[in-house]
C-alpha cells in the first residue's frame, strides 16, 4: 500500500456548463471572465461565423456538432446554432460593488433582488442593469434564480459583463449598505410616494421583489422610502422587470439628464 505522504494529488476538474446563444458566447468571449474549453457549432451562417472568428482569435477550439448533440448539451433547442463549454459563472465579492464606481465620481447605483425566482426575469433585469449603469446586482443565495446559462441567454449576453453578488442574508446586507451612506429604496405598488416623486440622485440601491410575492416584510423593513410606479388602466401591476425597468431608467434620468 502507498504511503499516502507520496500519493500524487490532482487538482480539482473545473466545473463547467454550458452557454448557448449567438449572444451569451460572444459577449462571453468578450467580457473574457469566464474559462472557454470549446465551441460547438450545428451550423453556419453570417452571424455565427464572426462569433467564431472571436473564438478563434481567442485560441478557444471549434467542434462541429448536429443540433441534437447541441441540444442535448445545453438543455434546449433555442440555442441558434452554437454553444461554448465554459467554467461556471464568475460571482464578484460584495466589496467590488461598493467601491468607488469606475472612476467617474458618480454615486454608487446598486440593484437588489428579493424573490425574484424567474431565470428570465432575472436576465431581463440584469440586460437593463447593464444598459443604465448599475454598479452591480446583489441577489440572496435562496428565494432566488440562480445565474445560469439560461439566465445570461434571456438577458442577451449582459450576464457575462455584469457585477453580480450572492449574499447569504440580504437584511444583513442592506444594514451594511445603510452604514456606507447608501440609500435603499424599494418598490411596492401600493406606496403613496411616486417614482416620479423621489429623488434618485444619491447614493442608491433599489429594491425589486419578485412577482408573486414581492419584497418579504423583513426586507421591505430595513428600505430608507419606498416607491410605486405610477400606472393607469386595470390591471394591477406590471411584471417584475418591467416595473424594474422603469425605476432604472428614472434614475438614469436623474442622473444623467437633469441638472
Amino acid at each position: 500500500m502507498r504511503n499516502p505522504k507520496h500519493q500524487t494529488r490532482h487538482p480539482a476538474a473545473m466545473k463547467t456548463e454550458t452557454l448557448f446563444g449567438i449572444h451569451p458566447v460572444s459577449e462571453g468571449l468578450r467580457a473574457a471572465r469566464r474559462t472557454f474549453s470549446e465551441i460547438y457549432l450545428a451550423k453556419t451562417s453570417a452571424r455565427l461565423e464572426k462569433v467564431i472568428a472571436l473564438a478563434e482569435s481567442r485560441g478557444v477550439p471549434v467542434r462541429k456538432v448536429s443540433p441534437s448533440q447541441l441540444e442535448a448539451m445545453s438543455g434546449t433547442g433555442m440555442h441558434q446554432g452554437i454553444g461554448a463549454k465554459v467554467s461556471r459563472y464568475p460571482l464578484a465579492d460584495f466589496s467590488e460593488i461598493t467601491a468607488a464606481p469606475k472612476g467617474t465620481g458618480s454615486p454608487p447605483f446598486l440593484l437588489l433582488l428579493d424573490n425574484v425566482v424567474d431565470s428570465r426575469n432575472l436576465g431581463a433585469m440584469i440586460r437593463t442593469a447593464l444598459c443604465t449603469g448599475i454598479d452591480g446586482v446583489i441577489i440572496p443565495k435562496d428565494r432566488s434564480a440562480p445565474p445560469t446559462p439560461v439566465v445570461s441567454a434571456a438577458s442577451a449576453g449582459a450576464l457575462e459583463h455584469i457585477r453580480l453578488v450572492q449574499v447569504t442574508n440580504l437584511v444583513s446586507t442592506i444594514k451594511e449598505l445603510r452604514q456606507q451612506g447608501i440609500w435603499i429604496a424599494g418598490t411596492d405598488r401600493d406606496a403613496p410616494q411616486s417614482l416620479f416623486d423621489s429623488d434618485l440622485s444619491d447614493p442608491l440601491a433599489i429594491v425589486i421583489g419578485g412577482e408573486e410575492k414581492g419584497m418579504r416584510p423583513l426586507v421591505r423593513k430595513q428600505c430608507d422610502f419606498l416607491m410605486s410606479v405610477p400606472q393607469e388602466g386595470p390591471v394591477t401591476s406590471l411584471n417584475a422587470s418591467v416595473a424594474g425597468a422603469v425605476v432604472m431608467y428614472e434614475t438614469l434620468r436623474q442622473r444623467r439628464y437633469i441638472q
